[in-house]
C-alpha cells in the first residue's frame, strides 16, 4: 500500500512539473530567439573587497535583526490574523555556486498561492493578500533575509537568487543565464535599482553580468542607496 502510494505521488509530481514547465515555457520561451550573454571567463579575486563586504553584512544584520526584532513580531501576528497559514515563508533558491538554500521572507500570499506550482509574480498578483501588498510595497517581506545574510547564504547587494524552476526554463532561450551564481545573491541588486523587478530575464542578466565584472564597495554603497530611494518612492513592487 505505501508503495503504491509512493509511486502515485511521484505520478502526480512529475506530472506538476510538466505542467509547470509548459506553463513557463509558453510565458517566457515560446516564439523567442536564442539570447546570447557575455560569457564570464573567471570572477576577480577581491580579497579585500570579499573581507570588508562579509564584514559588513554580519555587522548591519546583527543590529537590524536587534532593532527590528519586536516589529517583525508584530508584522508576524499581523499576517497571521490576516490571512490563515505561517507568517514566515520559506522556499528553496539556488545560491552561489548552484547551492540551494531556503531563503526566508514574511508570507504576503494566500497558503495556496503555488497549488498548481511556481509562478512568476506579477505587478497586480490576485494571490497576493490585504497585508502582503502593503509589505511588498515597503519592502518589509524582506526582513527575514537578513538571517540569510547573517548566515552567509545572501549578501545585502547582488543577483537576487531565483528558483531552480526558473532556471531550467530560461536556460532554453539565454545562454549564460547561470552565471548569475557565479557571486552570492544578494538582498538588493544593481538589476532592482535600475530597472526593478519587471526586467525580463534577458534584461535583467545584463546587469547581473555588469555588476559581476565591476562589483565594488561604492557599486555597493551605490545599489544600497538607490534602493532606498526606490522603497521611499514605492517603485516597482510586486
Amino acid at each position: 500500500m505505501s508503495n503504491s502510494k509512493n509511486e502515485i505521488e511521484q505520478t502526480n509530481d512529475e506530472s506538476l512539473r510538466g505542467e509547470l514547465q509548459k506553463r513557463l515555457y509558453n510565458q517566457f520561451v515560446a516564439g523567442k530567439e536564442k539570447f546570447y550573454v557575455e560569457k564570464i571567463e573567471s570572477v576577480p579575486s577581491k580579497p579585500f573587497y570579499e573581507f570588508i563586504k562579509r564584514l559588513i553584512d554580519i555587522v548591519v544584520s546583527l543590529i537590524v535583526l536587534s532593532i527590528a526584532f519586536v516589529p517583525m513580531v508584530v508584522i508576524a501576528i499581523i499576517i497571521r490574523c490576516d490571512s490563515v497559514g505561517s507568517p514566515i515563508f520559506v522556499q528553496e533558491r539556488l545560491g552561489y555556486n548552484q547551492k540551494p538554500f531556503k531563503i526566508y521572507k514574511f508570507r504576503s500570499m494566500r497558503i495556496d498561492a503555488e497549488k498548481d506550482g511556481a509562478r512568476w509574480a506579477t505587478e497586480s498578483d490576485d494571490r497576493v493578500t490585504k497585508v502582503g501588498r502593503i509589505l511588498r510595497k515597503t519592502r518589509m517581506d524582506e526582513l527575514p533575509q537578513f538571517v540569510n545574510i547573517l548566515l552567509g547564504q545572501m549578501t545585502f547587494v547582488g543577483p537576487r537568487p531565483e528558483r531552480a524552476e526558473f532556471y531550467d526554463v530560461f536556460d532554453l532561450y539565454i545562454d549564460g543565464f547561470r552565471q548569475r551564481m557565479l557571486v552570492k545573491p544578494g538582498l538588493t541588486g544593481h538589476a532592482q535599482v535600475n530597472g526593478g523587478y519587471n526586467l525580463l530575464p534577458e534584461q535583467k542578466i545584463i546587469y547581473d553580468i555588469e555588476y559581476i565584472k565591476n562589483r565594488s564597495l561604492a557599486m555597493d554603497f551605490k545599489c544600497v542607496f538607490n534602493t532606498v530611494r526606490v522603497i521611499i518612492k514605492g517603485d516597482g513592487a510586486r
